[in-house]
């Protein structure tokens, strides 16, 4: 393996590095964007029984926020849930645009890495090339064991810049796949929680009028 790397030159450097940055990333993102992670599918019932309850407090509202990062949006709708309608959703969407930046946190980075690649093994079989002129300058184009190292030094870093890009792309897009689809849940859970709280706010204000009355 040394040998290999060896052969490819300068530029085999920063394509391993690429690859265990992408490495890296890719474990870190599968980690991070688990579903039981990120939408919890107990939780929103816990909210809503909290809700109908009139259970609420800071405490738990805190708790809550500290949770998940679906529990952070509904957190950011609950802690505003006395005031105007308007105000609490655009809270729950502040809430939702920073919990989706956090979730989109080292893809850009891992897009990158994909992107660049392939140019680092095509910048390698440039200076490949240019190792096998020198050669064929110097020995003449009778001597192949003069021209072998520019060829394998093009070839390899050709070749090592593919392998990293093809598994980074395909990395990319599915985990970018994947924070879509849970920022779309977190979306209709927090419809639902409005939703939720609009029925107990109605109802609260029902049982006011008929004790006025």
């Amino acid at each position: 393996m040394f040998e290999i790397v060896t052969a490819g030159g300068i530029v085999m450097a920063p394509i391993i590095l690429c690859s265990i940055l992408a490495l890296a990333i890719i474990l870190e993102r599968f980690w991070t964007l688990r579903e039981q992670r990120v939408v919890p599918a107990e939780l929103t019932d816990k909210v809503w029984q909290w809700v109908e309850n009139r259970s609420l407090s800071d405490k738990q509202i805190t708790a809550l926020e500290q949770h998940s990062p679906l529990g952070r949006v509904l957190a950011a709708g609950l802690a505003n849930r006395h005031r105007d309608r308007a105000v609490m959703i655009e809270a729950i969407e502040d809430a939702g645009r920073h919990v989706a930046h956090d979730l989109e946190r080292y893809l850009n980075m891992l897009g990158t890495i994909a992107a660049i690649s392939p140019l680092l093994g095509l910048l390698g079989t440039v200076t490949g090339m240019i190792r096998t002129f020198k050669a064929i300058t110097v020995a003449g184009v009778g001597n192949p064991a003069a021209m072998a190292g520019g060829i394998a030094e093009a070839l390899l870093t050709t070749a090592a810049g593919l392998l990293v890009a093809i598994p980074a792309l395909v990395a990319y897009r599915y985990l970018r796949g994947r924070v879509d689809a849970h920022v779309i849940q977190m979306e209709k859970e927090s419809i639902k929680l409005v939703q939720a709280i609009d029925r107990a706010s109605g109802t609260q204000s029902g049982r006011l009028a008929e004790a006025a009355a």
